[in-house]
């Protein structure tokens, strides 16, 4: 009987009914890290990189995916930019730069798979979101390390801007990216990007961080530490007080200021019209000086950003980056009357918008100079609310032809547009970027773009000549008026009461993904979707580069860039019709030769 019973207990086994009935346990649930129930296998080759390259940023990961494996600075933890605006002009420096960057792009590409994905590039495939002002000779490094160093197998081009449109599930939009070095809007009409209406502006994260360090180099203050901790309690904190070291304000430093402290006021800038205006008290110790009401001018704050604080003496006073006769304060009569009195230019606005602002002053523990590491533990960094307020209102002054604003990027765009989409365009406006993921930045950029094609105010000018009539007022926008109950852009968290049926149904109806991550994410639904752009394999570059079967190199070798391998939105073919001058003049000089 105890035999018979022992023989009877069933063995423990997974059931087999489960396994096939179930679907958790062949897709498993989304772990902490990754929001996904896909598997990604160690020899799986389904999936698709995606790379997203900034000059300072680059955002890495598998298709299918919600959000990026890795976020990464692409030159070390707060490292330069990889490129910028400008090249060397001689050759042999320009040759050096190029080596340069190629070897950390190599060093770079190597770190993507190797270090953050762990994964082998020569069976992935590569989606790289392109921007459309990427320099080519970028484009070409990247392409040929991911072919010849990493040995990947394809590499696809993607615009940045469609891919973000396809993130919020739209194919028809005007998005404009802000991002480090510049600002780019683009409209996109039917999937199909319209690169002869894109517009851009230097106005960007670059420009935002020199003039933050500019600011907190006039205006801040520095405690050093105390030389001995009976100092630090007998001695009274502003008895220690210097102006800021620029040797303290370090690019880690400043870029954690601007991401973590810095915001975006959604009023409008101050004083914006005279009328509006109260009186000047001429009987206070310091006046409250509005800037110029001839709109659309800079103040002497987006100068201060653009000078080397570090070329500069300690012992210099705040007029040392100011701009007299080119600045709206140096043609405002009141200021001008402050600066004869003594007054500073730069203090008087200092004083306005301090007046003005909310925001709570900051101290931060910062590390001493090396130069004056003589006392006891850290130092302190006093940053004026007011700083951390207004710092971006370089962002938003416009008026200058080769430097618009974010808002005037977006408007020129829409003005080269044809008639009958800036409606559509004007109500699906999408903001990506970085740069514009500061607190309040989108919800401001809606209040400038309503202001920049607000009627301007009347004008006080005299005529010329008795009997000739006053010359008109310069209406930039007036094309734009009947667009301002349509606007409406799809991200704004805070969109306010829209004022028509269409920004109603489009205003603040993206999804709630972050505006730096959104092409990384269109890219990914394109990966997953085995869709994409422009798709080059590498055999076919290595025809291109001349290489044989058994990868020697023969002696003709084209140049990518020029055989038309690598998308190039510049070198669009002529529309229909369109004259072919060349062939004609070559014809009448050889008539005239003849």
């Amino acid at each position: 009987m105890t035999s018979r019973a022992r023989t009877t207990v069933p063995f423990p086994s997974t059931p087999g009914a489960s396994r096939l009935s179930s679907s958790t346990s062949a897709n498993p649930p989304p772990t902490p890290h990754y929001a996904t129930t896909r598997r990604h296998s160690l020899y799986g080759v389904e999936d698709r990189i995606i790379i997203d390259p900034g000059s300072r940023i680059w955002k890495v990961g598998f298709s299918g995916e919600g959000r990026p494996r890795e976020v990464l600075y692409a030159d070390g933890k707060y490292g330069e930019t990889l490129w910028g605006l400008s090249r060397s002009t001689i050759p042999d420096e320009r040759a050096e730069e190029d080596r340069m960057l190629e070897i950390r792009l190599q060093q770079c590409l190597r770190g993507v798979f190797h270090d953050a994905l762990l994964t082998d590039p020569k069976a992935r495939k590569v989606i790289l979101v392109e921007h459309p002002l990427l320099p080519l000779y970028v484009k070409e490094m990247i392409t040929r390390i991911l072919f010849e160093n990493l040995l990947v197998p394809s590499v696809s081009f993607a615009s940045t801007h469609l891919l973000s449109l396809f993130a919020v599930g739209r194919i028809t939009g005007l998005v404009i990216d802000c991002g480090n070095q510049e600002s780019v809007a683009l409209p996109i009409f039917s999937a199909r990007p319209l690169y002869p209406y894109l517009r851009t502006t230097p106005l960007a994260g670059a420009r935002l961080t020199e003039h933050l360090r500019a600011l907190i180099l006039l205006f801040g203050t520095y405690l050093p530490p105390p030389t001995t901790l009976s100092a630090g309690v007998n001695l009274p904190a502003s008895s220690r007080s210097t102006r800021v070291p620029p040797e303290v304000l370090t690019d880690k430093l400043v870029e954690d200021i601007k991401t973590r402290l810095c915001f975006v006021s959604e009023t409008l800038g101050l004083y914006t019209d005279r009328e509006s205006t109260p009186a000047p008290d001429m009987s206070s110790d310091s006046i409250d000086i509005p800037p110029s009401s001839e709109g659309n001018t800079d103040s002497d704050f987006s100068f201060a950003g653009r000078e080397s604080m570090s070329s500069q003496p300690e012992s210099s006073e705040f007029s040392m980056v100011s701009a007299p006769g080119s600045t709206a304060a140096a043609r405002n009569p009141l200021i001008e009357e402050q600066r004869r009195g003594g007054v500073n230019n730069l203090q008087a606005l200092a004083t306005m918008y301090e007046r003005n602002s909310t925001a709570t002053n900051l101290s931060m523990r910062v590390h001493p100079p090396a130069s004056q590491y003589t006392g006891t533990g850290l130092g302190t960094l006093l940053i004026p609310g007011w700083i951390r307020e207004r710092s971006a209102e370089v962002l938003f002054e416009g008026g200058d032809v080769d430097e618009s604003s974010v808002a005037e990027v977006i408007l020129d765009a829409l003005i080269k547009v044809p008639v009958d989409l800036r409606k559509t365009m004007a109500s699906s406006i999408l903001v990506v970027g970085g740069t514009s993921m500061l607190p309040g930045f989108i919800p401001r950029l809606q209040h400038e773009i309503l202001r920049a094609i607000s009627p301007p105010p009347p004008s006080t000018r005299l005529p010329s000549k008795p009997g000739r009539a006053v010359p008109p007022i310069y209406d930039r926008y007036s094309s734009l008026r009947p667009l301002t109950p349509f606007f409406a852009i799809l991200n704004n968290p805070n969109p306010g009461e829209p004022q028509s049926a269409r920004a109603r149904a489009n205003a603040g109806k993206a999804p709630a993904f972050t505006p730096a991550t959104m092409p990384w994410i269109g890219a990914s639904l394109a990966g997953a979707l085995k869709t994409g752009g422009i798709e080059l394999a590498r055999e076919k570059w290595d025809e291109s580069r001349g290489k044989g079967k058994g990868g020697e190199e023969d002696a003709l070798i084209l140049d990518p860039t020029d055989s038309g391998l690598l998308p190039d939105w510049t070198r669009s073919p002529l529309a229909t019709g369109a004259p072919i001058a060349n062939i004609q003049f070559l014809a009448t000089q050889a008539k005239v030769g003849a």
